[in-house]
């Protein structure tokens, strides 16, 4: 997907209404007051000695970078939230509101800005060594705990 492709997903994001309820819709995941889109998933890992990976996620770091270079010049300089304490925070216990306690399962941090009245938030995701690498976009009006 181009970075053109991943900045009309986001203006799709940031324009859909939050429904009421969680649920799926065309690559995205949403709820009470969030979405969470999918904006490029690569192949899993399953046969890999760990090079195809790396080089997978530098491919995926640098296109969340030319990405994050155009919502820069849109709306200011991100924030880089680290997301590592929020999962550890869920793990012991603490209620961590959606969609940050999903994004700190996978994601160790993102690139935060504030436009319109909500939060955008992009960051690369991978569950596991073996799964996917995903480049995500969230839009939420859940400020960041």
């Amino acid at each position: 997907m181009t970075t053109a492709r991943h900045l009309t997903a986001i203006d799709r994001l940031r324009s859909l209404p939050f429904p009421g309820e969680s649920g799926r819709t065309d690559g995205a995941r949403s709820g009470v007051g969030f979405h969470i889109g999918e904006l490029a998933t690569s192949e899993d890992f399953w046969e890999d000695d760990g090079t195809r990976r790396e080089a997978v996620e530098d491919q995926y770091e640098a296109e969340r970078d030319a990405l994050a270079a155009l919502l820069t010049a849109r709306w200011g300089a991100p924030q880089v939230f680290s997301l590592w304490s929020l999962w550890d925070r869920a793990m012991s216990g603490e209620e961590i509101p959606e969609p940050w306690v999903t994004l700190s399962q996978s994601v160790p941090d993102v690139q935060l800005w504030r436009a319109d009245g909500r939060w955008i938030a992009l960051g690369v995701s991978q569950w596991d060594d073996e799964l996917p690498f995903q480049l995500l976009a969230a839009v939420t009006d859940v400020d960041p705990p």
